[in-house]
């Protein structure tokens, strides 16, 4: 588990650091209308990855005695099922970008839209390296081809072609992971097919698919709400905000997708196992995510000002929403993921069925009051949603909200405490840069000292890890020179 975790953690947050890296520099050489025009086609792309996976690579990992046939129909399943998708796209672009009332997307989403392809052939290889939880791989060929296409997307933009360069950005990333991953295993497609394999998985697939498709289109609708009622300026300070929130919340998303749903399924059967295993996550997670959130909704000013210029100032409060929507978004994550494991796909796509509710009547009650009101019904949803997983959880695995609550509670007041403090500052230091600066110390500061004082058994592990690791870079580079 440790193992997984950790390369799990170094393949997101390495990629979330590049991409954070590339993203500052691309907002800086961009406008938010180039943004703007890409978030209106991403829901259309995200949809298809979705419908061409169609949840079979998690039901590939679920069955412990896959074999040749049964990756091999999956694999052309893939490959099918996304040239469809892309023809059908490619015949609908004009209706989006008349939707949109925007023409440059015809042309824009007929390019984009190839990722669609290269995304199918990797789907299958890469199913194959997490079901033995080779992290270590994935996070390779991940880190490369975030790097390789950021590099794409920044000579595009640095030769003044606008929303060309991060269309770029999208083709390239799908296309070297393609490449990569299947130059990573020694599987090679074979002349396999059963449809007796599709009836099979779908059976447990469906759910996870529908669930998968509601996500998509419900992540995005904030986005397809603004692009109809809203100036394309609008839609990218959203676009911009959410990719900031993301960095961070969709970190900690990946890192326990990918890795707790492996564990999960191994332990499905041991009751006790599986709750200790469980709350452990939960525990671990939280001493990280919730100060991290809460830190970030109170240096948010700063933060854009500093990161990202002036231009994208109207984008904080946005930032902020979204940051307070997505604090208890990994614990969600995590309870889905076990009831995943156990087979209660059923469970979890009823679960989605209820949030997907509440977001739809939030937006009804709030969406006179603009793109705040909007985004406060959107925090409500979330919280609530959670709760409604945790009661789920108690039923089949017997942890109770009180559990959850109990493992939460203290770090939830540390994140407040260090979110209190970062804030204070702000009253005393305007100068945006002086004062990040010394948010970013204060709170680093406070918080070793807290997990020092609350947490010395795991202070001592991650001290010593980190002490090991800077030896060896340290004797590494004396015996190179």
């Amino acid at each position: 588990m440790l193992g997984a975790l950790a390369w799990s953690s170094v393949d997101r947050l390495g990629q979330q650091v590049v991409q954070f890296v590339i993203g500052l520099i691309l907002a800086r050489l961009l406008n938010p209308t180039d943004f703007g025009l890409l978030g209106m086609v991403s829901i259309f792309s995200a949809l298809s990855y979705v419908l061409v996976e169609s949840g079979f690579g998690q039901a590939l990992i679920r069955k412990q005695d896959a074999n040749e046939t049964d990756y091999n129909t999956i694999f052309y399943f893939n490959i099918f099922t996304s040239l469809l998708l892309y023809l059908i796209l490619f015949a609908c672009t004009p209706l989006i970008a008349t939707f949109f009332v925007q023409p440059k997307l015809v042309i824009i989403g007929r390019i984009i839209f190839l990722a669609i392809l290269f995304n199918a052939f990797y789907l299958v290889p890469f199913t194959q390296l997490v079901k033995v939880m080779d992290f270590k791989t994935v996070a390779k060929v991940n880190l490369i081809s975030t790097a390789l296409s950021g590099i794409f997307g920044i000579a595009f933009a640095f030769m003044h072609l606008g929303i060309w360069s991060l269309v770029v950005q999208q083709l390239s990333y799908h296309f070297f992971r393609m490449v990569l991953f299947h130059f990573s295993i020694k599987w090679r497609p074979k002349w396999l097919f059963s449809f007796q394999v599709i009836r099979d998985f779908w059976k447990f697939s469906v759910n996870l698919l529908g669930t998968s498709v509601l996500n998509v289109v419900f992540n995005n609708l904030y986005v397809l709400l603004l692009s109809r009622f809203y100036p394309v300026k609008q839609v990218g300070f959203y676009s911009q905000s959410n990719k900031l929130s993301e960095t961070f919340n969709y970190s900690f998303q990946q890192i326990l997708l990918s890795s707790t749903y492996t564990l999960f399924t191994q332990v499905q059967n041991d009751n006790d196992r599986l709750i200790r295993i469980f709350r452990e996550v939960v525990k671990k997670t939280s001493i990280v995510s919730f100060p991290i959130m809460l830190i970030l909704i109170a240096i948010a000013n700063p933060f854009i000002y500093v990161l990202l210029s002036a231009k994208w100032l109207p984008s904080v409060p946005y930032f902020q929403m979204l940051c307070l929507a997505s604090l208890f978004t990994p614990f969600y994550v995590l309870n889905m993921n076990a009831l995943n494991a156990r087979g209660k796909s059923k469970t979890t796509f009823r679960i989605e069925i209820i949030k997907k509710s509440l977001i739809i009547l939030s937006v009804l009650c709030s969406f006179s009051f603009g793109i705040i009101g909007l985004l406060l019904g959107y925090v409500l949803s979330c919280s609530i949603s959670y709760l409604i997983s945790t009661y789920y959880i108690k039923k089949d695995i017997h942890i109770t909200i009180k559990h959850q609550l109990f493992d939460l509670l203290p770090n939830i007041f540390i994140g407040s405490i260090l979110a209190v403090l970062a804030f204070s500052l702000s009253l005393i230091i305007t100068q945006p840069l002086l004062l990040l600066s010394g948010q970013l110390i204060l709170v680093t500061l406070v918080y070793v000292m807290i997990i020092k004082t609350t947490q010395p058994k795991l202070f001592g592990q991650v001290y010593g890890i980190v002490g090991d690791n800077v030896k060896s870079v340290i004797v590494s580079l004396k015996k190179r020179h």
